[in-house]
């Protein structure tokens, strides 16, 4: 072998390399949202985890990403570590599938049968036009360029494979490569390092096992010299697994890691067990130890080590669970603040690899912000009834909260925009919507603060409302309550009737602040007012307000982002609103501006008749 020949093996390995990352890229950006929905389906039945993680893998044809992708779901709360073990092992039996793909290397090229277009010499050529044509000449139609760009890298993939086993044939008369299979037969602790070393270093243990296939054309390797290199894979492909999962993420995320790395390791131990009865006990594998094993046979091996390894050890996958939770411990953190640091944590950047998820587990975080943000308006009004410093701190204390998650939450969507193609629309609106979301739910907790500091501020001048001002409040109070319930109802479960009944309450919201700030400014002409209470009452009354335009803002935002029209004019279709266009608007407004007024009225008649 000569120089020329060295450099065509690795740029044919560059070329399967990359021909695989784009392959899988493409099926990643097309599979991550029914990844999204089937997630929603697994229940603590492990084998339905199993198919879960099985379907996964081969299609995306990455167990590290499917494992990754699970261990930031875990983090973020989606599922459980016990629902995650399933799907781990199911990622470890999907990954064969590439293998079993490249045995096509198998297929008589000479031949000329219907079966010669399966041979990686005719789909190479056959995947790389069909791509170039979607990216390029059809470019416009829905999909056409991740169709292509899968497309292209299978076809990348199989150039680099034909590349190698071009460079490699020449071995296959060669004493010294020969002779270095045939020192892996009698040693296979060499062949488990080696195996282990290269998978590692690449990352990919679909990768290693078709260099292997690869190198099968020479007619060198044989079931003696390759199970110990697969058992090597294995064990460094699920290292990298582990180290990636456990990289600044919390204890479940780490414990997944720990579960793939346990699995395999057992795995590996059954499998070696197996062969060495199988080859001292009994004469099964007699035929086929020395005998040369072409890349279907490296295939074969390993899709049956693999599911062979899962049917015996699923039964028992809760040990792995256990293990795990002994050796690494819960985190410390407990209370409001471990509740909001686990949160946190769920913005795991592992899941950058699927837009859809990291998307899922930012709406977790902003769902949060979200009932932060009305729990403390609620509580602010309390201080006005009875001023207590404990619930003011409890304010404040909520929104260092919804500060915290926001500044984090919007750091991650900002870091994930690079992840999302311009052309995935649909995502890159959703990230938008959820930016501005998030501004609105931290300016309530702004505003909640406010309110406590005009509550706190009569309480300093040792003043207080009047007995109409405090019932007007209680009111202005539960139409706030209610807005807001609709506010966090369109954004965190996708309610666009509750959006739909935010503007018409908003409204009316805006006619009690008015019909309030006149009954004030009547109240300090009658003397039934102070000055002092009267200035704090006037500011409570913007704070209200603009509480009310942030829930507006949501509920716009959430029909706008799924109403193109809206979307597009979303000035005008509020003023349409308010113009009495809508029928829906012009009910429900006139429902809440007599029920809330009637309460009004009744305030005033009360504080009269006593």
């Amino acid at each position: 072998m000569n120089v020329f020949d060295i450099i065509s093996i690795f740029g044919g390995l560059a070329l399967f390399l990359y021909g695989m990352r784009i392959m899988g890229d493409g099926l990643k950006s097309t599979s991550s949202g029914a990844f999204q929905s089937a997630i929603g389906r697994v229940t603590n039945n492990p084998i339905m985890g199993f198919l879960l993680g099985l379907a996964v893998t081969a299609v995306i044809q990455s167990s590290t990403a499917t494992i990754v992708l699970t261990s930031g779901l875990v983090g973020a709360g989606v599922i459980t570590l016990h629902q995650s073990i399933g799907i781990i092992i199911g990622a470890n039996v999907g990954t064969t599938v590439t293998g079993q793909i490249i045995r096509l290397l198998d297929i008589d090229s000479s031949s000329n049968s219907w079966t010669r277009i399966f041979t990686p010499e005719i789909l190479a050529p056959i995947a790389c036009i069909i791509g170039i044509v979607c990216i390029m000449a059809l470019k416009k139609l829905r999909h056409s360029s991740t169709i292509g760009t899968i497309a292209i890298g299978f076809g990348i993939l199989f150039t680099g494979l034909l590349n190698m086993t071009a460079a490699v044939e020449p071995l296959s008369s060669s004493k010294a490569f020969s002779d270095l299979f045939l020192s892996l037969s009698d040693n296979p602790v060499l062949g488990f390092l080696a195996g282990t070393a290269v998978a590692f270093t690449l990352q990919s243990s679909s990768a290693t096992v078709g260099i292997l296939q690869a190198l099968s054309v020479t007619g060198q390797l044989s079931f003696s010299s390759i199970y110990a290199i697969l058992f090597g894979i294995y064990l460094g492909d699920c290292v990298t697994t582990a180290i990636v999962c456990s990289i600044g993420a919390k204890a479940n995320p780490r414990r997944t890691g720990i579960i793939h790395l346990m699995f395999n390791l057992s795995g590996m131990l059954l499998m070696l067990i197996g062969v060495v009865v199988l080859r001292n006990f009994t004469p099964l594998l007699d035929s086929i130890w020395s005998a040369p094993i072409n890349s279907g046979g490296i295939a074969n091996t390993n899709t049956v080590f693999k599911l062979a390894g899962a049917v015996l050890l699923l039964p028992v996958c809760g040990v792995f669970e256990r293990a795990s939770l002994k050796l690494i411990k819960d985190d410390p953190h407990t209370g409001r603040v471990g509740e909001i640091k686990s949160i946190i944590a769920g913005l795991n950047r592992t899941l950058y690899r699927s837009p859809v998820l990291a998307l899922a587990a930012a709406h977790g975080t902003i769902s949060k912000m979200a009932g932060l943000s009305r729990a403390g308006v609620e509580k602010a009004f309390e201080t006005f009834d009875k001023f207590d410093q404990k619930t003011v701190d409890l304010v404040n204390e909520g929104e260092g909260f919804i500060d915290t998650l926001a500044d984090r939450t919007s750091s991650y969507l900002i870091n994930l925009s690079p992840s999302i193609r311009p052309d995935e629309t649909s995502r890159n609106e959703q990230l938008n919507y959820y930016i501005k979301c998030i501004n609105e739910f931290e300016r309530i907790g702004d505003h909640a603060v406010n309110l406590t500091e005009n509550s706190a501020n009569l309480n300093e001048r040792g003043t207080a409302f009047s007995k109409t001002a405090l019932g007007e409040v209680r009111v202005i109070g539960e139409a706030l309550k209610e807005i807001m319930g609709y506010a966090q109802a369109a954004f965190e479960s996708i309610d666009l009737d509750a959006a739909r009944r935010i503007e018409p309450l908003e409204e009316v919201v805006d006619d009690m602040v008015v019909a309030l700030r006149e009954n004030h400014l009547k109240r300090l002409r009658d003397g039934r007012c102070t000055i002092d209470a009267g200035f704090v009452f006037l500011d409570f009354l913007v704070n209200v307000e603009r509480i009310s335009d942030q829930c507006s803002n949501i509920g716009v935002y959430t029909l706008a982002e799924h109403d193109p029209v809206i979307a597009m004019k979303q000035h005008d279709y509020l003023r349409e609103l308010h113009q009495g266009s809508d029928e829906f608007f012009n009910t429900q407004y006139k429902e809440c501006r007599e029920r809330y007024f009637k309460k009004l009225a009744e305030v005033d008649k009360e504080i009269t008749l006593n």
